[in-house]
């Protein structure tokens, strides 16, 4: 029968390996930077597959991690997977009770864990009996006082640098990582040979986040989320060099990466990079090797777009979930856009794209009928495609509630314009029913940070008994803004663009927005501390209501 061989991860690597054996992995560790090649980064991995099958792991037990962004954790991303074995990234972020119930779910083996975390994870360990039998592993080359865990450097030292690597069926499970669990507990999501390959070789398209051989790329989205969004995949597959920032980089750390490594490429949440924002207004920053700038997790504001493009630096929307692998769309311009005028291209770019090759899409209204693509219609995003899971973990009851006849239903309320961009309107939970009319949350915050003086902003809708739900926006000012004039000036700049049963009906003011596991504003927090009207009572005029604007 015609065909060639199964789609898998091992290739990526014996191409880089063989074809650019120099090609450089930095990694930033509590020792300083640490450096070395494919070439050695490929002896290592065969090392820690001769380690693994010596301690007894088989194809298909689970190998997890507990780890920030660094070679070590790197190599376990060939190695675990190429052995057939299946690579479970375990977010440290977590609640311990979310932990222990993910490690039981997934039934791990073996835990690597970097020493900085050790007291973390052997917090959620203690007298647990999810973690009965569970080994560690601390990263480095000293024990742990917090674990009874093998430093990494003795685990793999002395083992043979080849490996025979099998020949594994692209169905053969190489990767799981869990949902944040916001609601209930976390739901388990596992990739295959066959939809990490698929997921790089459509990143890798002009239409994704093209990377080419002389690109240096810095993921800044952690490792133990959804892989990093893919980066170490693609980026091995392309053959470029990697960078990867260490435990708990701060902006200094990414702008001397950034300089020093002549970084072209990075990722990360929008919070990663309003903090670099703000560290470049204080010191002098050279970002000009820095091409590429890749926001997920939530949206950028517009006025993020318009700053780094003011340095000749593009910021490129993506978004995804991790039941995707997780990349579903890209905001590339199309080609009938390159010459459009800079407003133009711009409201397109604020927008979280276009599907990438290989998805399918369609949108659905609470009639359960398709939208129009015309930039005004709201429905629930749906998505299917081959980095696309079917399933959950063990979790039947979530099965049929999320997924329909191989559609992903991804709880994501969007808009579509003429040229199909999908704009995030809300998550299904966070959008803002009033009036019997939809309020976006999201609109409503980049529209807020878009003020100077706001670093951070968060709207969410608290009950009201007329109006079923109104706007509150908990906002963080910048350092010496003046919160006397604040409240006029964002609602100045809401009267702009938006009716005035939009509106925020009041303004509280945060020292910090609380934050997911993942990095993204955490609503739920919010909403458990303003359950009542008592922020809204009398302050919705008549004449603001939906109808009457």
């Amino acid at each position: 029968m015609p065909g060639g061989t199964d789609q898998t991860l091992r290739p990526f690597l014996w191409r880089a390996t063989n074809l650019y054996p120099d090609q450089e992995i930095v990694s930033r560790t509590h020792r300083g930077i640490e450096r070395y090649t494919y070439s050695e980064y490929d002896d290592r991995t065969a090392q820690l597959a001769n380690a693994l099958e010596e301690y007894g792991i088989e194809a298909g037990d689970r190998v997890g991690t507990f780890c920030w962004n660094h070679h070590r954790h790197f190599e376990t991303y060939f190695s675990i997977p190429s052995m057939g074995a299946q690579l479970h990234t375990i977010n440290p972020l977590l609640p311990d009770e979310h932990i222990q119930y993910i490690v039981d779910n997934a039934d791990d083996e073996l835990i690597f864990v970097d020493q900085s975390m050790a007291e973390k994870l052997a917090g959620a360990a203690a007298e647990a009996p999810e973690f009965e039998g569970v080994d560690f592993v601390v990263m480095g080359e000293e024990g742990s006082d917090e674990l009874d865990a093998t430093p990494y450097e003795s685990f793999i030292e002395g083992q043979p640098t080849a490996y025979d690597w099998p020949e594994l069926d692209e169905d053969q499970p190489a990767g799981m990582c869990y949902t944040s669990g916001t609601t209930g507990n976390p739901k388990g999501v596992e990739y295959t040979q066959q939809m990490l390959w698929s997921h790089a070789m459509m990143m890798l398209t002009p239409q994704g986040i093209p990377i080419e051989d002389d690109d240096v790329v810095m993921p800044v989205v952690p490792m133990f989320h959804v892989n990093a969004w893919g980066f170490p995949f693609s980026t091995t597959a392309a053959a470029a060099k990697h960078v990867y920032p260490g435990p708990s980089p701060n902006p200094e750390d990414l702008a001397h990466l950034i300089e020093e490594e002549g970084v072209t490429l990075t990722a990360g949440v929008p919070t990663v990079w309003l903090g670099l924002m703000e560290y470049a207004e204080d010191n002098d920053l050279d970002l000009s090797a820095l091409d590429t700038v890749v926001v997920g997790g939530s949206a950028a504001p517009r006025s993020m777009i318009e700053w780094f493009d003011d340095r000749g630096v593009e910021l490129l929307h993506a978004w995804g979930m991790t039941e995707m692998s997780p990349l579903g769309t890209t905001a590339q311009l199309k080609y009938n856009l390159e010459d459009a005028d800079y407003d133009t291209q711009l409201n397109h770019r604020a927008k979280q794209g276009m599907l990438l090759p290989s998805l399918e899409m369609k949108v659905i209204d609470d009639d359960g009928e398709e939208i129009e693509w015309d930039g005004e219609e709201f429905g629930e995003l749906w998505v299917r495609g081959p980095s696309v899971t079917q399933e959950y973990f063990k979790r039947p009851d979530a099965n049929e509630e999320d997924f329909e006849d191989g559609w992903l239903k991804t709880g994501d309320v969007v808009t579509v314009d003429e040229e199909g961009y999908i704009k995030i309107v809300d998550r299904a939970k966070d959008v803002i029913k009033s009036g019997g009319e939809w309020i976006s949350s999201v609109e409503l915050e980049n529209a807020i940070m878009a003020h100077d003086d706001v670093s951070e902003a968060a709207v969410v809708g608290v009950p009201h008994d007329k109006w079923q739900e109104r706007p509150v926006a908990f906002v963080v000012p910048t350092e010496g803004a003046d919160t006397g004039t604040l409240d006029d000036d964002i609602m100045d700049l809401l009267r702009e663009e938006y009716p005035k049963w939009w509106l925020p009906d009041a303004i509280e003011y945060l020292e910090e927005i609380p934050k997911t596991a993942t990095g993204k504003f955490s609503k739920k927090d919010i909403r458990e501390q303003y359950t009542d009207d008592s922020l809204l009572e009398g302050t919705v005029p008549e004449e603001a209501a939906p109808d009457n604007d």
